[in-house]
């Protein structure tokens, strides 16, 4: 069993930045990938940002590209997400996802995850 707690998430200003962090606990293993995703209230979860194994592919919504980061430790078990010039329809709630084998297509979909975290509240004031 995998666990994943996220955090950095709060309450930012439009323009400003945070930084999320997963940490991944349980089976000491290399999860293949994972990935960050996002839900507004009422909307669909939907796919922000994803990285591979040993950072050798990463993936963004067009929504954020140029603006969000992902990157991962792989000694400390913890991927991040650097988001910068953030703006209001960013609020959301951010779930961290991982998938423990490997994938050969691009890993935009949340049935492409095994497991998830409980999710850190994003609010972006305007």
């Amino acid at each position: 069993q995998v666990q994943l707690v996220e955090s950095g998430g709060g309450l930012v200003q439009a323009g400003g930045s945070l930084r999320l962090s997963c940490a991944a606990a349980g089976r000491t293993f290399t999860p293949y990938i994972m990935g960050w995703f996002r839900q507004a209230p009422g909307k669909e979860r939907e796919f922000v940002a994803a990285i591979r194994r040993f950072a050798e592919s990463t993936y963004y919504a067009d929504s954020v590209k140029g603006r969000f980061t992902i990157s991962r430790d792989n000694a400390k078990n913890t991927l991040y997400l650097q988001m910068n010039s953030l703006k209001p329809e960013d609020t959301a709630v951010y779930y961290c996802a991982l998938r423990s084998g490997g994938l050969g297509y691009e890993p935009t979909g949340k049935y492409d995850y095994d497991y998830w975290g409980q999710g850190t509240q994003v609010t972006v004031s305007s």
